[in-house]
């Protein structure tokens, strides 16, 4: 790209600059306010509105917060259920829509139409749980998965994605032999690496953040998963409830708590990002036209 040094090109190029700085410091800085929060007193907490660098730093909150071994089940409750989850919804996913993308399919019309109306109606939350319980997932993690296992939404956009790829490689495919799933998982889904990407971190995000479905449908306290066991932190750190599960000898420092409860709920599932971004930019069709 040539860069314009003209006047106007160069006030354009530091009015952007300068705007899209404001948006990031914007964006970032609560997130540090958190952090920084999670690290300091409970007494400087109370003092100042907003924290950038704690004036005492202070470990009190994560201590609290693991003061247990239930802290670290349900750490890997949450990753089994996000990953196992993200998986089995990519694959149901991409199943479905690469049917749908076939535009001989008998039909697609009539099931086109059914997705799109889920994402207008739904049943309710208790006729679902009515679902769930006649099902017998109840107290189980397939209830957290199964029931949301296909977004209409990323279906929908994995559907547009599939055709846009040209017909010719498919047909080239299918003269040297390779059926339907050959060609899904020989040719379309290598190609479509930046929407699936995408995708499953859309499914990632909404598994790791299992919340409601979770309080509904597992019984066992021993399964629930971060968001949920958080939740019964905050609860006992106001003050309004005590969960046997946390050690008594360690005092909730309240308001620091609930800051170092987003950094635990949010880092995680924040590490993943930085591995999936690489795709976001890459075009879908770069190596096959070229190939």
């Amino acid at each position: 790209m040539v860069e314009d040094k003209t006047f106007g090109g160069r006030l354009f190029s530091i009015v952007n600059f300068t705007l899209l700085a404001v948006i990031a410091l914007v964006t970032v800085l609560p997130f540090l306010h958190v952090v920084a929060g999670s690290f300091t007193t409970s007494a400087e907490m109370a003092m100042k509105k907003f924290i950038l660098v704690p004036t005492i730093w202070s470990f009190d909150a994560y201590t609290f917060i693991f003061s247990t071994d239930t802290i670290f089940r349900a750490m890997a409750v949450s990753t089994g259920i996000t990953l196992f989850g993200t998986l089995f919804s990519m694959f149901t996913t991409a199943l479905m829509a690469y049917g749908l993308s076939r535009r001989d399919l008998d039909g697609r019309k009539a099931i086109m139409f059914l997705v799109v109306f889920t994402m207008l109606f739904s049943g309710g939350l208790i006729p679902t749980f009515l679902v769930v319980r006649e099902m017998g997932l109840i107290d189980t993690y397939a209830a957290l998965i199964i029931p949301s296992a296909i977004s209409a939404f990323n279906l929908i956009i994995l559907k547009n994605f599939f055709q846009n790829i040209p017909e010719g490689l498919e047909e080239s495919a299918k003269i040297d032999g390779c059926n339907d799933f050959g060609i899904l998982f020989r040719i379309v889904l290598p190609l479509s690496m930046p929407a699936i990407a995408t995708i499953s971190l859309f499914y990632a995000v909404t598994y790791w953040n299992t919340y409601l479905s979770a309080i509904l449908y597992l019984d066992d306290s021993a399964k629930w998963p971060i968001q949920v066991l958080l939740r019964q932190i905050v609860v006992l750190a106001s003050g309004l409830d005590y969960s046997s599960d946390l050690d008594a000898a360690v005092p909730p420092p309240d308001q620091t708590v609930k800051m170092a409860v987003i950094v635990v709920a949010t880092l995680p599932i924040l590490l993943v990002y930085p591995f999936l971004q690489k795709h976001f930019a890459k075009g879908a069709m770069l190596g096959s036209i070229k190939g």
